[in-house]
C-alpha cells in the first residue's frame, strides 16, 4: 500500500520537526540529502488530494500545492485549538488536506483528531483515510496528546496564490541537482548524504542538549535492533557528527554485516527498507557465508561505545520510536543481504523515473505523476 511506503521513507529520512516530539520529512530535504528519487511515491497521491481539494471546493485549476510533508506525531506531543493559517506567514494557505498513514488504536494511541464546530467533531485516524478543510478560522482544530506510537501523515496544504508554489522551488532545486540524461545514473546519486547533525539530535530538554536525547537516525537503528559500527581506528566525542557521515557498518546480536554504508543515513534505509519490504534469498548458506562474521571483544566493544555517544537515553528512543513490527519481524541475515541489494534496485528504478520525468517538470513548472 502506498502508506507503507511513504512510512517508509519518513522512517529512513526525518529530521526533528517544528513541534515538541514532532519529526517532519518534507519534499525539499529530499533533495538536499541527496535522496530526490524518494519523491517519486508521494505523486500519485499528492494529484489526487489536490484533485479532490478542487473539486470539493469548486476551484478547478486554480490551486497550487504550498506544501507537502510527512509529520509524525510521538509520545507527548500535542497541539490545542488552532487554525493552519494562524501565523503572518502562513496565510497564503487556504485549504489542507491530511492523510492518515497509520491507524488509531493499532499504530499509536491518543492523538485523536477534533474539530471544535461543525460535524464530524471527532476525526479517529486510520490508514488510507483523508480529512480536507479550509485552512482559516471556519475550521479551529485540535489534536489530542500522544500516549503510545507513532502517529503518521502526509499533510498538504494548498493555495489561491501561485507565488507560493512549491512546485517552482522544487524544480529549481531538482535541476540544480540532477543530470540532464537518463542515459546514465552515476552511483552518487544512490547515496544520501545526511545533513547538519542539529537536525537529528532530538532532546526533550533543550537546556541539557548535549547530555541527553539521542540522534534519531540511530536511534531508529537500534529500536530496530540493530547497531552500528565504524572502522575508525579511534572515536572521538568532538567529532561524533562527522562519524555518522563516514562509512559504517551494522551489526546485530554480536554479528557484524560485512558491507559498508557510506553513511548513517544509506544505513538506516537500508534497515528501514528490509521491515518493509522483506525478501526471501534463493541462496541463504552462500549469502550467509559471504557478508557475515562474528564480532571480536574489541568490535563489541567500539559498538558499544557508538551505542552510548549516539543513543544517550536509551529508554527515551523506545518510547518514542518502538514499533511491535520491527519485535514481531522473525530476522534472517540472508533476507537482510538480498534485501540491501534490492533497495538498491528500488533507488536505481525511482531514480531513472525522476530523470525522464524532470524535462516535462521543467517546461510545465508542475510537478505531477508522468505517462512514461
Amino acid at each position: 500500500e502506498f502508506w507503507q511506503e511513504l512510512e517508509f521513507i519518513h522512517r529512513s529520512c526525518s529530521t526533528v520537526g517544528y513541534r515538541p516530539n514532532v519529526f517532519s520529512t518534507t519534499l525539499s530535504h529530499l533533495i538536499a540529502t541527496n535522496s530526490p528519487q524518494l519523491i517519486i511515491p508521494f505523486l500519485s497521491i499528492r494529484d489526487r488530494l489536490k484533485e479532490k481539494v478542487e473539486e470539493f471546493f469548486g476551484c478547478e485549476y486554480e490551486l497550487s500545492v504550498e506544501f507537502t510533508g510527512l509529520i509524525s506525531w510521538t509520545r507527548g506531543a500535542s497541539i490545542g485549538w488552532h487554525t493552519d493559517d494562524n501565523r503572518p506567514y502562513l496565510k497564503q494557505r487556504h485549504f489542507t488536506a491530511v492523510c492518515y498513514l497509520n491507524t488509531y488504536g493499532q499504530d499509536f494511541k491518543g492523538g485523536l483528531f477534533h474539530f471544535r464546530d461543525g460535524h464530524p467533531n471527532t476525526v479517529v485516524p486510520t490508514a488510507g483515510a483523508v480529512s480536507i478543510y479550509t485552512a482559516d478560522d471556519r475550521n479551529v482544530h485540535s489534536v489530542d496528546e500522544i500516549l503510545e506510537g507513532e502517529r503518521l501523515t502526509l499533510a498538504m496544504w494548498f493555495s489561491r496564490d501561485s507565488a507560493h508554489d512549491e512546485d517552482t522551488k522544487l524544480i529549481s532545486l531538482l535541476s540544480s541537482n540532477m543530470p540532464c540524461s537518463s542515459s546514465k545514473v552515476s552511483e552518487e546519486l544512490l547515496l544520501p548524504k545526511p545533513a547538519s547533525s542539529n537536525m537529528y539530535w532530538f532532546c526533550p530538554d533543550q537546556e541539557q542538549n548535549e547530555e541527553s536525547g539521542f540522534d534519531i537516525c540511530c536511534a531508529r537503528i537500534y529500536v530496530a535492533g540493530f547497531d552500528v559500527y565504524s572502522t575508525e581506528e579511534e572515536l572521538s566525542c568532538s567529532d561524533f557528527s562527522e562519524l555518522l557521515q563516514q562509512p559504517l557498518q551494522l551489526a546485530r546480536s554480536n554479528v557484524l554485516f560485512e558491507q559498508e554504508f557510506t553513511n548513517v543515513l544509506h544505513a538506516l534505509q537500508a534497515v528501514q527498507f528490509y521491515l518493509w519490504k522483506g525478501t526471501t534469498p534463493e541462496d541463504s548458506e552462500g549469502v550467509r557465508k559471504r557478508k557475515i562474521s562474528l564480532l571480536s571483544e574489541l568490535e563489541q566493544g567500539k559498538v558499544a561505545s557508538m551505542k552510548s555517544m549516539f543513543v544517550k537515553d536509551n529508554e527515551l528512543a523506545n518510547k518514542m520510536f518502538r514499533d511491535d513490527k520491527c519485535c514481531l519481524h522473525e530476522f534472517d541475515w540472508a533476507e537482510f543481504t538480498v534485501s540491501v541489494d534490492e533497495l538498491e534496485r528500488y533507488s536505481r528504478r525511482l531514480q531513472k523515473e525522476l530523470v525522464m520525468s524532470l524535462p516535462h517538470w521543467k517546461t510545465q513548472q508542475i510537478i505531477y505523476k508522468a505517462t512514461l
